[in-house]
C-alpha cells in the first residue's frame, strides 16, 4: 500500500487548439511527464488522470478535444474532470485520494502556473505533502497586460518554483521524486 499518488493534470489535446500553443517545449516535455508516469506506474504509484472541461471551446466534450495529449501513453487508476483551475476544488478527488490514504501528491501536467499551481497549493493547504515536477509541467509565453513584457516559459516556470519551494511544495526533478519512492508499493 502507497500513501503516494501522481496528478496528471491537463495533458489534453485541448492546448493545441489554442491560440498560445507553442511546440517549442513540447518535446522534452512529452519525454519528461512520460517518464514520470511509467515510473510511478512501475513503482505501483496510482495515476490520477485529470481533465479541465468547459461548456464550449477547445475545452468542451463536444470539441473531441477532452482527451489524452498525442504523444502521451497513460493508463489512469482513475479519471476526474474538472471545471475550475484546481483538481481539489468541486471534484471527487480529495474524496477518491482519502479513501485510499494518500497522504502525498505528485504534481505533473500543464499549465505550470495555472491548474498546477493552483491545485499544488490547494493539496497544501488541505494537509497534503506536495512534490511539484516543474520539467513535467508544460507552459506558453505570456505577455502582461501593463506593461507589456513578455515573459518566456522558462520565466514563468522559474516563478513558479519560487513561490512553491518550501512553502507549498518540494521542488523536484522526475528522477528525483522517482528516488524517493519504493521499488515496487503494491
Amino acid at each position: 500500500m502507497t500513501d503516494t499518488a501522481l496528478l496528471v493534470i491537463d495533458v489534453q489535446e485541448s492546448f493545441p487548439h489554442r491560440p498560445y500553443w507553442t511546440t517549442r517545449d513540447v518535446p522534452v516535455y512529452l519525454e519528461k511527464q512520460q517518464a514520470l508516469i511509467d515510473g510511478c506506474a512501475a513503482r505501483g504509484i496510482p495515476v490520477v488522470q485529470i481533465f479541465h472541461v468547459e461548456t464550449e471551446g477547445a475545452f468542451s466534450h463536444a470539441s473531441g478535444w477532452v482527451k489524452t495529449l498525442n504523444g502521451i501513453s497513460i493508463k489512469p487508476d482513475v479519471v476526474i474532470e474538472k471545471i475550475v483551475h484546481s483538481a481539489m476544488n468541486g471534484t471527487t478527488l480529495s474524496q477518491w485520494l482519502t479513501q485510499r490514504g494518500i497522504r502525498r501528491l505528485i504534481i505533473s501536467g500543464i499549465r505550470t502556473e495555472q491548474c498546477c499551481e493552483t491545485t499544488t497549493r490547494h493539496a497544501s493547504d488541505s494537509g497534503y505533502s506536495v512534490d511539484y515536477i516543474t520539467e513535467a509541467t508544460l507552459t506558453f509565453p505570456m505577455t502582461h497586460a501593463g506593461s507589456g513584457v513578455t515573459y518566456s516559459a522558462d520565466d514563468i516556470k522559474a516563478r513558479t518554483e519560487l513561490v512553491l519551494a518550501d512553502r507549498f511544495a518540494r521542488i523536484l526533478t522526475v528522477e528525483q521524486v522517482l528516488a524517493t519512492l519504493p521499488a515496487h508499493a503494491a
